[in-house]
């Protein structure tokens, strides 16, 4: 598996991004959350439910391996740089948290074989994270809130093994990006469009959600209410992915075999 660094756009001044490849076969996609990076998905992606995939992980601009961006794009202009590197692949486009929005957002701008959804943000109650960081100013951010929220995460994942990834991973996240991104994730899920934007897409889609502790009960309803296709895995929390691995990979791999 080999890094390598890919721009987002033509010019010598676009966003560029780590991705690593392995596997062959149909394309998956894989999409990481905020303030994660693509190593987050490893152990899911190499699963052995997906043996017969090739697998692509970008390390979003600003996360990871990734250069941190002087200007963070806005969701929406992030979502277009990712279709137009997408190109004519049509891949599967898997993507948790943050990365689920950006699937759906991708998914509206060109063509894609599939879209899971796996706890990505639906509804207000879904920004655990987000909202406490879009609370602050970006400057009180930058000077001491993003390590406030790191030093919370570390306390919390002493029993959580995915908390503990996750401030592994917000080690290396870029303070300036997980703040804009927060605070565009808090925007785009207040007004509660984005269940009906994913029942909108033309290709298959699967909703995954942990339960109990994965998007809220608000949200669930929001898609029985848009008749989006979906399966709670339980117990298990935000990162369904980590805490049932074995049933979550059974559970996309039926949905794939199925495309």
């Amino acid at each position: 598996m080999k890094w390598s660094l890919e721009p987002l756009g033509d010019g010598d001044r676009v966003p560029a991004m780590m991705v690593r490849r392995f596997g062959s076969g149909p394309e998956l996609v894989w999409l990481h959350g905020l303030g994660e990076q693509s190593r987050s998905l490893d152990p899911i992606a190499a699963h052995p439910a997906f043996a017969g995939f090739a697998h692509t992980l970008p390390d979003l601009p600003g996360y990871g391996r990734s250069p941190w961006p002087d200007t963070p794009d806005d969701l929406e202009r992030l979502a277009e740089r990712l279709a137009a590197w997408l190109g004519d692949r049509r891949p599967v486009l898997i993507g948790h948290s943050l990365g689920g929005v950006l699937a759906t957002l991708i998914a509206e701008r060109t063509a894609v074989r599939a879209v899971i959804d796996v706890d990505g943000n639906l509804s207000l109650g879904d920004c655990t994270h987000s909202a406490k960081a879009a609370a602050y100013s970006l400057d009180d951010f930058l000077h001491h809130g993003y390590a406030a929220m790191r030093a919370a995460v570390y306390d919390d994942g002493r029993s959580d093994p995915a908390l503990r990834g996750y401030h592994a991973a917000m080690t290396l996240a870029s303070p300036h990006v997980f703040h804009h991104h927060a605070v565009e994730l808090v925007a785009i899920s207040r007004p509660e469009m984005l269940a009906a934007r994913l029942a909108a897409l033309s290709v298959p889609v699967l909703f995954i959600a942990g339960v109990p502790g994965g998007v809220c009960e608000r949200s669930r309803a929001l898609l029985d209410r848009h008749g989006i296709r979906w399966l709670g895995i339980l117990p298990a929390g935000h990162w369904v992915h980590i805490d049932q691995s074995d049933r979550f990979a059974d559970t996309v791999a039926d949905f794939l075999a199925a495309l």
